[in-house]
């Protein structure tokens, strides 16, 4: 969108456009309290009865206990994500690009899913409880990635924060998301070993993100991911031994993800360049062929590119640069005050529409 910046819009629109990572936290504790909120005030008076015990025991358990919930905090986020105008920024082609290691999370992930769907015993749950789980594991990965690798992504990018940061946080957002399990009488060390297992997969998601451009497809294998280990293990966040050697194959991989992201936390570098408008009188800007490989921020590490009336969130330069003149402002850093060399690149999106 050509028109997103902190100086335009309502001050609804104005507050969120600035970014900051006490933002994207803000977000994620109001999605809890409303998805919360809605499963106590709301499922438990009026539908508590069809919830059992065994949350797969029944379809209309399932879709109770789970399915409408989740559909309330899907349209929720509609609603908020809507409100700023912001469909756009989180849905089209990342404005940076990952780079070929990234892709190894995407193998990863795609392993243990694929060991599930074929080791999961689903003549025992029964046609209905297996298609209404599979349809909840799509909202729970719609919901989940739009605010963690959509939302709290963008606010951290639109912040100057590095990639590396960006990672951490959005991960640890998704991990925090896990941690309201301790107020539903899940042990404190079933939790604390959910949420290191949720940032380990939070980060494969953010390499998911770097390396398909999409958000899209964090949704599609978050989508396929909690289902299958809802129907491999027979609950939520609970871990049974299976019999199936493709589940026991499968059941190593949290540990896998925990390493990886811990790992890839080493390589990823960069930051998503400030958009400044070059005809705002008083700041300095690049010289004609100059290759800075800087972001033209000021002194405020956490200044991003609204902190300024003329500049532009970089989620609208990427999709925007094509239609733009040749000679355009749009700086894409490879690292935090280090030079853009031909072998230092980490991603940034080197397309000709961006290559100038």
């Amino acid at each position: 969108m050509t028109e997103t910046t902190a100086a335009r819009g309502n001050a609804w629109q104005r507050f969120w456009n600035r970014g900051g990572w006490w933002k994207a936290l803000i977000a994620a504790i109001a999605y809890l309290a409303l998805y919360q909120g809605f499963s106590i005030l709301v499922v438990g008076p009026v539908w508590g009865g069809e919830v059992e015990a065994d949350t797969f025991s029944t379809p209309q358990s399932v879709f109770f206990g789970l399915f409408l919930p989740l559909l309330f905090g899907t349209v929720a986020l509609i609603v908020f994500v809507g409100s700023l105008d912001w469909f756009g920024p989180l849905f089209r082609r990342q404005p940076v690009r990952g780079r070929w290691w990234m892709w190894i999370a995407v193998v990863l992930v795609l392993l243990p899913i694929g060991l599930r769907l074929v080791g999961i015993d689903y003549a025992s749950y029964g046609l209905p409880v297996v298609a209404l789980t599979f349809a909840t594991g799509l909202l729970i990965g719609a919901t989940e990635e739009v605010l963690t690798r959509g939302i709290a992504v963008k606010l951290l990018r639109d912040a100057g924060h590095r990639e590396v940061v960006v990672a951490v946080i959005s991960s640890a957002l998704f991990a925090l998301l896990h941690a309201v399990n301790i107020f539903l009488g899940q042990p404190v060390l079933t939790v604390l070993l959910t949420m290191a297992f949720t940032f380990g997969f939070g980060m494969m998601m953010y390499l998911v993100l770097r390396a398909t451009g999409s958000l899209i497809w964090t949704i599609l294998l978050h989508g396929l991911t909690d289902p299958t280990t809802f129907l491999a293990s027979g609950g939520i966040d609970v871990a049974h031994g299976p019999t199936d050697p493709f589940l026991t194959l499968a059941g190593p991989f949290n540990l896998v993800f925990v390493a990886a992201g811990l790992l890839a936390l080493f390589f990823i570098r960069g930051r998503v360049g400030n958009v400044v408008n070059p005809r705002t009188a008083g700041r300095r800007m690049p010289q004609a062929g100059a290759s800075t490989g800087r972001t033209l921020m000021s002194d405020d590490s956490t200044a991003g590119p609204s902190a300024y009336p003329d500049q532009r969130s970089p989620y609208d330069a990427a999709a925007d640069a094509a239609a733009e003149p040749a000679n355009d402002d749009k700086v894409f850093t490879p690292d935090d005050g280090e030079d853009a060399g031909p072998d230092d690149t980490d991603g940034l999106d080197q397309s000709p529409s961006l290559r100038r």
